[in-house]
């Protein structure tokens, strides 16, 4: 037959018999095929070795019809026996026809193709490597067959594949990346569990680096770490964990800024484990790269500082994420506040492009970055010292002010988080003042709204932040724009005392006046005192709960007569009187009582230097909006006279209820340790007159209560003066020191007390009419 002669030199029996469907004769023929070969290797006949291989691929392994595609997988199996060592000459046209099997619908053809090529190269070898992508890539499809046989027999394949990598030392690697990047991708499990079994063992191969290609394949990885089985999660764990490892023993050779990016990601992972793992990877990058993360710092900040507000179910992953953020926080130098400024004339190994890359704004709201300034470590990927050195790396700022914003207005982030947040703010603060200052108009909202945090620790290092923005020198510019205009100076300066009594900080002054007492303030103290102030108005609960506890801390942290000279001095134009009343009983309570103004009361009490009587007389005009405050002012400076002279005044008030609570507080006031001296100066009545003058007018206002009671006991407790004459009639020192005191204007000061109090009688009465009237419309 024609097809016979056509199939020469294959006899026609051998040809029936690979068509034949019994294994057993398809084998019988193999066996003549093998035979026949031998003789043409003998020969050196490669002429028909190929025509017989063609043949057996065309006619048979590509054939329509199963059996004969059965025969010719044996057939070639049968040929690569025959060629031995010679077969790798032959080896893409015995290996193609199979793999194209691999393919069929038939799960005992593709387990006769496995079968097949497992005889191919097994006799091949190291042969076989030029060919090793075509192969992987068809056993990456058959260890997802669902056939158990077919999976068996390609597992079996695969295993002598890995023996012939191991072994060899012409693996090309540089062309299997692209293969394994594209394969490591796949859903299907047998199929990442085939991918990670052989990056185990490229791994372990010493002469395989795959380390330089594992920016390539470890967005993959954690892919498949996230895989449901669990048998797949572990390899791939200890895939991750041996990179790891190698990443600690070379850091030199890592690519550590192609692979911030990809971290960044997986930090935010949903599954525990992927984050966990990414986290672990960002804390040793952070530590062994250091600065050549931090062109990548918005990013990991985006996936770290959500973190450290995780519960007890993720403590790990919190404590990492910690570490992750400390040490991030640690690569901020001051010299990056100089970065802009220096890098012009700064001689560097890197091209300039490459440093422009690496200072583009990093896209904070996607919680990765544009890697496009990777170019610096894509080529040589080696960061020794001397190379970190010279390598210009620029932090950029913006992109991480604007995360630490973001996060600070998300109402749902935890305490941990916005502490985390705060403590960025006061470091970079710190660390680049006068790169920060460029921000602070836009944090300085937010950071005041922080203040009715519900946390105490939140509003500690909340409070920390604008103490460092109200004192820091980087913060004394004349164009910085006050968060709200209206009501700031048109050129508000450092605070200085005045010249005269109560006289404004002159707004046309740009020099550094200031108190030789106390410390320079920059431009944002006033504002932050002006905002700090309408904040109290307009969330008078805060006032109430937290408004002592802020202004404490705040003398602590800042100047305690800045912080009192100030807020007078914006008190004395505060339109709503009630607030203004309500303010200065604070501050007073707080002057009067709080162990952190015990220098400054002392300072009041003697009143000795200039400085502090014009503190004195500031405070004064101030404390006016509140008659009683007004009196226990005078009491802490020793003013006797002119409290005397003041409470001589109050008949004149329209004394309420209000008014004889602050009386009652103010006897329980004298009764405490801050007025010990004062009730000690009773024992000196010759020369204190008016202090007992002042007490008994304190009697006389207040109604027959408790209060009366304990005022009354006590100075029935002064002595008679003819007993407490002495033989050494020495003036006393409260005499002279009263006497320092002459140069203030104290009818000055009794007459604004009186102008001040009348507008509080105004704005009353206008109160009362219009609840009157508002009375009567409802009656209507």
């Amino acid at each position: 037959m024609n097809a016979e002669r056509d199939l020469a030199p294959l006899a026609p029996s051998v040809v029936r018999a690979l068509n034949d469907k019994l294994y057993e004769k398809r084998k019988v023929a193999a066996l003549e095929i093998e035979k026949l070969v031998r003789e043409f290797v003998a020969q050196n006949n490669t002429s028909q070795i190929k025509h017989v291989i063609q043949i057996l691929s065309q006619e048979f392994a590509l054939s329509q019809h199963p059996h004969s595609r059965k025969g010719g997988l044996i057939g070639l199996a049968a040929c690569s026996i025959a060629l031995g060592k010679d077969s790798g000459l032959y080896l893409k046209e015995l290996i193609e026809p199979v793999l194209t099997c691999f393919n069929d619908a038939d799960s005992r053809l593709r387990y006769y193709a496995c079968e097949a090529l497992y005889n191919i190269v097994k006799v091949a070898r190291g042969s076989v490597l030029p060919h090793f992508n075509v192969l992987f890539d068809g056993l990456s499809k058959l260890a997802a067959d669902p056939d158990p046989n077919v999976k068996s027999g390609s597992e079996l394949l695969d295993r002598l594949l890995k023996d012939i990598v191991t072994e060899s030392n012409q693996f090309d690697l540089v062309g299997f990346i692209p293969l394994l990047r594209e394969r490591i991708y796949s859903n299907n499990q047998y199929a990442r569990q085939f991918i990670i079994s052989w990056i185990l063992v490229l791994e372990s191969v010493p002469d395989i680096n795959l380390l330089d290609y594992l920016p390539e394949i470890l967005d993959g990885l954690f892919q498949i770490l996230g895989d449901n089985s669990k048998e797949i999660r572990k390899m791939c764990e200890v895939a991750l964990g041996e990179f790891l490892k190698e990443i600690k023993k070379n850091p030199s050779s890592v690519k550590f800024a192609e692979m911030a990016n990809i971290l960044v990601i997986h930090c935010q992972a949903a599954d525990d484990l992927i984050q966990l793992t990414a986290m672990c990877w960002m804390r040793e990058f952070i530590q062994l790269a250091g600065r050549v993360m931090l062109p990548y710092s918005s990013g990991i900040l985006t996936a770290v500082l959500p973190c450290l507000s995780y519960d007890d179910r993720k403590k790990n992953i919190k404590e990492v994420a910690n570490v992750c953020n400390q040490s991030l926080m640690k690569l901020v130098i001051p010299e990056d506040d100089e970065m802009d400024e220096a890098k012009q004339s700064m001689t560097l190994l890197a091209e300039p492009t490459s440093e422009e890359s690496l200072s583009k704004p990093e896209a904070a709201s996607s919680g990765s970055l544009d890697a496009s300034g990777d170019s610096n470590f894509n080529n040589s990927g080696v960061f020794t010292v001397t190379s970190s050195e010279r390598i210009q790396v620029t932090l950029n700022l913006d992109g991480i002010v604007q995360v630490l914003d973001c996060h600070l207005h998300d109402t749902s982030i935890g305490m941990m988080t916005r502490i985390a947040v705060l403590k960025w703010l006061y470091h970079l603060y710190i660390k680049t003042p006068r790169k920060m200052f460029r921000h602070t108009d836009s944090l300085f909202p937010i950071l005041l709204r922080t203040l009715s945090d519900e946390s105490d620790e939140v509003i500690l290092k909340d409070l920390e932040v604008l103490a460092e923005i109200a004192s820091s020198p980087a913060g004394q510019t004349e164009d910085h724009g006050a968060s709200d205009g209206s009501d700031v100076r048109p050129s508000p300066v450092e605070l200085h005392v005045p010249a005269r009594a109560g006289q404004l900080s002159s707004s046309g002054t740009k020099g550094l006046e200031c108190s030789p007492s106390t410390p320079t303030m920059n431009s944002y103290f006033y504002k932050f005192m002006i905002n700090l102030l309408k904040r109290f108005s307009s969330e008078r609960k805060l006032l109430e709960t937290r408004g002592a506890f802020i202004i404490r801390q705040l003398c602590l942290l800042l100047n305690a007569e800045n912080i009192f000279h100030s807020m007078a001095d914006i008190l004395l134009r505060e339109e709503d009187l009630k607030f203004a009343s309500t303010m200065v009983h604070t501050l007073n309570t707080i002057l009067l009582t709080s162990s952190e103004l015990f220098q400054l009361r002392n300072q009041l009490k003697d009143l000795k230097t200039p400085e502090s009587r014009n503190l004195f007389c500031c405070l004064y005009r101030s404390w006016c909006h509140n008659p009683v405050t007004t009196v226990s002012l005078c009491f802490l400076t020793q003013n006797y006279k002119h409290a005397y002279d003041l409470i001589q005044k109050f008949g004149d008030l329209e004394v309420t209820v209000d008014f004889l609570t602050e009386v009652d507080k103010l006897v329980q006031l004298i009764e405490c340790p801050i007025f010990t001296y004062l009730r000690l100066q009773l024992l000196d009545v010759k020369n204190n007159p008016y202090l007992i003058k002042a007490l008994y007018g304190l009697l006389m206002l207040l109604p027959q209560s408790s209060a009366f009671q304990l005022l009354s006991h006590r100075l029935q407790c002064v002595p008679n003066p003819e007993l407490m004459q002495t033989a050494d009639n020495t003036k006393s020192s409260a005499g002279f020191k009263r006497a320092s005191a002459s140069n203030i204007d104290y009818t000055e000061l009794l007459q604004h007390f009186e102008k001040v109090q009348n507008k509080h009688l105004e704005a009353r009465h206008q109160r009362a009419g219009r609840a009157e009237q508002l009375d009567r419309r409802v009656v209507l």
